[in-house]
């Protein structure tokens, strides 16, 4: 294992710097209009960086316009799906036995992920689960033409767009193949799903084989995930989330990802570990309530938060987080009896009456996203209803 870049890499890194300094700002970067000069000016600006004709004609000779990554992108509909069903979906007895094996199998891996970043193994066994099932499923899209696609459509450009120049670099490094690199739609390479950004600068040759190979080494994809969450402030050794129990009749008001109390605070209001006990009395904690005060609770610590800057669904979030203490030995939660909630079509119409009082909810697309949960919480307050974020159509006739 080399944690520490080799010298190679860090020249590497050190000319993606200076390309990245000479590159025009992102706020000004183009998109649209013709593909062919969209492709012409991403040539362009990167032969003014320094990179040399050759590779760059190199690597972008055959990109082409993926229609199939642009349906992939607007067609999300998993994340409408409620915490409850959307667990049940990712999580299958087998699905967690296979990971207690990979535990056993990369046991010396995980140690040393351990010992290295203070991540416990159940949270990489997680993402790994969940983003390729273990490998088995790493995505069929040509990566470059993924990222090309993404960065013309004018979307999410800011995102796309350095990640084609990052691409470029690892193809530079003969770590990047842009005729047959494969992932996911959105350009996320391995067992773990990297951007290529991500691969530069957390990339981990673990097994020694002088290359960083995210797609065929379960030892460089895991550990070069443990130091990307490190990078991302992950806390070492202490927890991320607990399932709890509330009392009846509790002020659920200070609930959400968005409000935070000591441990201590929540316990004296009554919040109780449904397993175990709580560790850390004075860490700063919110309470969870993924389908309103009569479902799953639990409390999520400062860790938590970083699961975020991986993936920002909190339905997926929440499922990877509980997922990973699933597999290091907690209960099944209790799912208790959710009130009613909503359909796809009522949370949009809810968004839209959301909007019409003043509230930022983004786009109006059916998925109950952190600012469509503020603002139902605000409206909940504001009538008098049980503020746990939790939309149901009482709420929609309400308003």
């Amino acid at each position: 294992m080399r944690v520490l870049p080799s010298l190679k890499a860090v020249l590497h890194r050190t000319a993606f710097v200076t390309l990245i300094a000479a590159l025009p700002s992102l706020a000004s970067a183009q998109c649209g209009g013709s593909f062919k000069d969209f492709v012409r000016g991403l040539k362009d600006e990167a032969v003014s960086a320094g990179y040399a004709i050759n590779t760059v004609n190199g690597f972008f000779d055959g990109v082409a316009q993926d229609q199939k990554v642009l349906r992939a992108d607007r067609a999300q509909g998993v994340f409408q799906k409620p915490f409850i069903e959307f667990s049940r979906r990712l999580i299958s007895r087998d699905r967690l036995l296979r990971g207690q094996r990979q535990a056993k199998d990369m046991s010396k891996v995980f140690d040393r992920i351990q010992n290295t970043y203070g991540i416990n193994p159940g949270v990489l066994l997680a993402f790994w689960a969940f983003e390729t099932d273990y490998g088995a499923f790493q995505g069929d899209f040509n990566t470059r033409n993924a990222l090309v696609t993404l960065a013309h459509d004018c979307r999410r450009p800011e995102l796309f767009r350095p990640q084609i120049f990052s691409a470029l670099e690892l193809y530079r490094s003969d770590d990047f193949d842009p005729k047959r690199t494969t992932g996911a739609w959105a350009g996320e390479i391995g067992m773990v799903q990297m951007l290529p950004g991500d691969i530069l600068e957390h990339g981990v040759d673990a097994d020694g084989d002088g290359h960083v190979t995210l797609k065929t080494s379960a030892a460089d994809a895991l550990m070069s995930g443990a130091k990307m969450l490190s990078h991302l402030g992950w806390r070492p050794n202490e927890p991320w989330l607990q399932e709890v129990s509330i009392p009846a009749g509790m002020d659920v008001s200070s609930s959400g990802v968005a409000h935070k109390k000591s441990v201590a605070e929540w316990e004296a209001m009554g919040v109780t570990p449904r397993s175990g006990d709580f560790d850390l009395p004075a860490a700063q904690a919110s309470l969870l309530l993924p389908q309103g005060h009569n479902g799953p609770a639990f409390l999520a610590y400062p860790n938590f938060d970083v699961y975020f800057e991986w993936n920002q669904s909190f339905t997926y979030v929440l499922t990877a987080a509980y997922f990973a203490t699933r597999l290091e030995g907690a209960p099944v939660y209790d799912a208790g009896n959710p009130d009613q909630g909503l359909s796809g079509a009522q949370m949009k119409e809810l968004q839209r009456r959301l909007q019409a009082r003043g509230h930022h909810v983004g786009e109006v697309d059916g998925i109950l996203g952190a600012n469509t949960r503020i603002a139902v919480q605000k409206e909940q307050i504001r009538l008098g209803l049980p503020a746990d974020a939790w939309p149901t159509p009482a709420l929609l006739n309400a308003l």
